[in-house]
């Protein structure tokens, strides 16, 4: 049998070699557009507005639990001031912010799972209260998991964005001990009665969810297991 040179082997070895690399990439490239990665940096969020045409006392009135939504889109605005309002900093010398904390220690932690909200990409975000900016976490859409994890609630999966409201425990109970969790969960409540207020103020409408399972939230969200996940809050616009 005539044996085959081997620079021409090489030159095979090299071409399937290059085929190969090439089908790989396609692979690759394929599977990045179907998540197409979060950026790396962060987003600013759209300036405040601290007026509008409600009063405090019409918003109490017309605060309901809504929840179903239209497929309408929100902004960045909107989604703005629902995130300043439930930990938005109100005097940036001393850090205070819009709910009030024991000892202003702040353990609460803000989380937006966008999936509707014009000029951003789907995915989790970290809401950071004193550059008032949202951080990714997360690409692609996670409604489907997040509503599973939430006993198949509806109105997590129809939410265009889905605020989440988790605690660090230890910022609060390394100075009252134990009562400190009890005091994590007034906060909570506080951010969330916020998140109403402005929401109606918006014409947005909400609803406060505590049905879930905790661990697989936190899976969802990528969050540090001193995190606990307190509330999940689907809003979107009032068909």
């Amino acid at each position: 049998m005539r044996r085959i040179p081997l620079f021409i082997i090489l030159i095979i070895v090299f071409i399937a070699g290059g085929i190969g690399g090439w089908f790989v990439f396609r692979q690759r490239l394929a599977a990045e557009r179907e998540t197409p990665p979060l950026s790396s940096r962060n987003i600013k969020l759209p300036e405040l507005k601290y007026e509008s045409n409600t009063s405090v006392e019409q918003v109490l009135l017309k605060r309901r639990s809504i929840r179903t939504y239209s497929d309408e889109p929100l902004t960045l605005v909107e989604l703005s001031q629902i995130l300043w309002a439930a930990q938005g900093i109100t005097d940036a010398q001393r850090g205070y912010r819009t709910a009030p904390s024991a000892g202003a220690l702040y353990p609460l932690e803000v989380y937006a799972v966008v999936e509707n909200v014009e000029g951003i990409a789907q995915g989790v975000y970290q809401y950071r209260p004193h550059q008032h900016e949202l951080a990714p976490v997360r690409a692609g859409s996670v409604n489907e998991a997040l509503t599973d994890a939430a006993l198949g609630q509806s109105s997590v999966k129809d939410g265009a964005v889905v605020i989440v409201i988790s605690a660090v425990h230890e910022r609060t109970t390394v100075k009252y001990g134990e009562r400190g969790i009890r005091y994590v969960h007034f906060e909570a409540g506080h951010a969330a009665q916020n998140i109403y207020l402005q929401a109606v103020s918006l014409n947005l409408g909400m609803v406060v969810i505590g049905a879930f399972h905790e661990e697989e939230v936190r899976k969802i969200l990528n969050m540090p297991e001193a995190e606990h996940p307190l509330y999940i809050i689907p809003m979107g616009w009032i068909e």
